[in-house]
């Protein structure tokens, strides 16, 4: 912290040549305070996560039976690999039941699932469009209606039909509900990391969020945060929550929220672990965290003031506060104030202040990198046999993730004044979990 040197060189005196200077220095080192308080317990989060993991309790566990929920709107390319790699689980066949939503398809999506043995309804609306309103429908359909009534299981899993599982996922993430949790989030690992340098910044920052975000939370008995696919939430917390009746942008935050205002606890299963699909160009990427991104205002506008109240008395309320806003606050801020002190320096011809400003703007930029930089390597060095790509693209990827979450500034703030609609991604890889687990082969495709 420059402000606290400061103090302590000058015996408790700052030395400033002149309140323009004043204005910047102590704007600077008061962002850098809030950006610190704001997210210390992250980095302490890191620390943890990386010398860590979560083990479950070693006792004697019921299988329950489990409904694997999968959301598809024309999926046919992938979705049989999903279903392959459900029925190839370790978890007795007996006690799994797959349902499909078919959503708005104008494919061959649903056939496909019932000729693999899955219970299909197919939905059709294009004014009610996302994944909220076609999980909504599908729960509905299932706890009320009587053709289902024999069907309902004891909880649910939900997955994305681009992911596959390991052979041991439901088993897993069975433990993790037997020890009391109603809601669980899982390992998400990428099925197409190595594809470019937007695919493994997803793929590190999704490994960053199973490893040092939700494991740390599941260590020190705080809140985990379900992140879009594969997790498990039990039928009557569905029934509680009319049927999944969260319908912003990202219902998954939305649905995080809600059970940490309630005080209770989202687990979180690291042995149970997916591969998804990343979106592979920056246009599919940009659409998708700018839908993200407008989601975090949606359920900020929603239940913000409420996180705030609880923060108080209940962390977890503290931790997704400071993850749907606060970080675009200070870096706007940030991006607006001192680019405006460059220009007003250069305006009345003082260059030094002027460059003190535009200096003062890359090294935030600068330490922000380093940070991030940080996070991957760490990431890299406790998942590295994980990571299913060649060395060589791990390492090369490292550097460039930083970038990647860079992107996340004009994406933000372009969510902030845009309409932003729910479009689904066309998933295309195509690849098996025997696939992913046999490395050599991995590493020629990829």
């Amino acid at each position: 912290m420059q402000l606290i040197y400061d103090l302590i060189v000058n015996k408790g005196h700052l030395i400033l040549p002149n309140a323009f200077y004043g204005f910047i220095y102590f704007f600077t080192q008061i962002i850098t305070l809030i950006f610190f308080f704001m997210y210390l317990h992250q980095f302490i989060y890191l620390i943890i996560g990386t010398f860590k993991r979560v083990k479950i309790k070693d006792k004697q566990f019921n299988f329950h039976t489990i409904g694997i929920v999968i959301s598809a709107r024309n999926e046919s390319k992938v979705i049989g690999n999903l279903i392959q790699s459900i029925h190839a689980s370790d978890y007795p066949q007996a006690m799994i039941r797959i349902f499909v939503v078919a959503d708005n398809c104008t494919d061959n999506t649903a056939q496909i699932c019932r000729d693999m043995g899955c219970t299909v309804i197919e939905r059709f609306n294009t004014e009610l469009v996302g994944k909220g309103y076609a999980l909504n429908y599908l729960f509905t359909k299932l706890h009320t209606e009587d053709e289902y009534k024999d069907l309902i299981p004891e909880a649910y899993i939900v997955l994305d039909a681009d992911n596959v599982i390991k052979p041991n996922f439901i088993t897993e993430m069975n433990k993790v509900y037997d020890n009391g949790y109603d809601m669980i989030t899982s390992y998400r690992n990428s099925k197409n990391f190595g594809k470019n340098w937007i695919t493994s910044g997803y793929g590190y920052w999704f490994l960053h969020e199973a490893v040092h975000l939700n494991n740390s939370r599941m260590l020190i008995n705080s809140s985990c945060a379900i992140s879009g696919t594969g997790f498990l939430i039990s039928s009557a917390l569905v029934k509680e929550f009319n049927n999944w009746e969260f319908f912003t942008l990202t219902e998954d935050i939305q649905c995080s929220t809600e059970y940490a205002l309630t005080g209770r606890k989202v687990g979180y299963c690291g042995t149970a672990e997916l591969y998804d699909e990343q979106p592979e160009t920056f246009k599919q990427s940009w659409r998708q965290r700018e839908r993200w991104a407008k989601g975090f205002y949606q359920v900020f506008g929603r239940s913000g003031a409420k996180l705030i109240k609880g923060a108080f008395t209940n962390f977890s309320c503290w931790d997704i506060l400071t993850t749907i806003f606060p970080a675009l606050i200070i870096t706007m801020t940030m991006l607006i104030v001192l680019p405006v002190c460059s220009i007003v320096g250069l305006c009345i011809h003082d260059f030094a202040n002027a460059w003190f400003a535009l200096k003062s703007l890359l090294l935030n930029f600068g330490y922000l990198y380093i940070i991030m930089f940080v996070i991957a390597l760490l990431v890299l060095i406790t998942e590295w046999k994980k990571i299913k790509t060649p060395g060589y693209k791990k390492i090369f990827y490292l550097f460039t993730f930083p970038l990647f979450m860079f992107t996340y500034v004009p994406i933000s703030i372009a969510a902030l004044f845009k309409k932003v609609e729910w479009k689904p991604i066309e998933h295309k890889a195509a690849v098996s979990i025997d696939e992913l687990n046999d490395n050599k082969d991995n590493k020629k495709k990829q």
